[in-house]
């Protein structure tokens, strides 16, 4: 697997034109379900927001890209479980992973559009929350509110650690590999937690419009 980061890493460094395209393919994958699993797009982002913090690439291309693709797999993956239903959970390979499959399952019926939102965010779950969406019927608007949403956040999040250690942000602040990660968790957090709060209320508003009780 590192030698397929350093490969790509090293293809985009050289050929600046193709990075936008090569990174937006990887998030395009990495965010389809099952095959997400084996697409290592976050490490690879990783490496190229060092080469955008050292001005060797562009940056708004690919973000672009970034953004575009992985709106798009999560799209797919959500038409693809609405098409086939619950059929799918018996297909390989998810009938090997039956208690992945149902632990995603019972967070999406917890936490429903947060759910989507939050799933980007959570690797072991990511390429199988917007299947599990789909075959559980989540209507198309919400659906693509937090898929949008959610990649907006994902990709600057993926980028802003290397980008803050080869800029001069990152010299001038002495930022180390430890506090880039801590910082990067820390903005996570925030945004699950906005998220939930968010969702939180949005479910009071819907039980008093509806009369329900606790």
């Amino acid at each position: 697997m590192e030698s397929v980061i350093a490969q790509a890493s090293a293809f985009v460094a050289t050929h600046g034109i193709w990075a936008g395209p090569v990174v937006g393919l990887l998030c395009f994958g990495e965010s389809l379900a099952i095959v997400g699993l084996f697409v290592p797009a976050t490490a690879v982002m990783l490496a190229i927001g060092g080469l955008i913090g050292a001005q060797a690439l562009d940056a708004w291309p690919i973000f672009l890209w970034a953004v575009a693709g992985s709106i798009l797999g999560d799209w797919v993956s959500y038409a693809f479980g609405n098409r086939i239903g619950p059929r799918v959970y018996r297909r390989w390979p998810l009938n090997r992973h039956r208690a992945a499959v149902a632990r995603t399952r019972l967070f999406f019926r917890k936490y429903g559009f947060a759910a989507i939102f939050m799933g980007r965010f959570l690797g072991p779950i990511r390429a199988t929350v917007p299947l599990v969406a789909g075959v559980l019927a989540m209507p198309k608007r919400p659906f693509q509110i937090a898929n949008v949403a959610s990649a907006c956040l994902w990709v600057p999040l993926m980028f802003a650690p290397g980008y803050l250690a080869a800029g001069p942000l990152g010299a001038a602040l002495a930022i180390d590999e430890s506090k880039l990660v801590l910082g990067g968790l820390l903005l996570a957090a925030l945004a699950m937690g906005a998220t939930l709060l968010g969702s939180r209320l949005l479910g009071r508003r819907r039980r008093a419009g509806t009369g329900i009780r606790r």
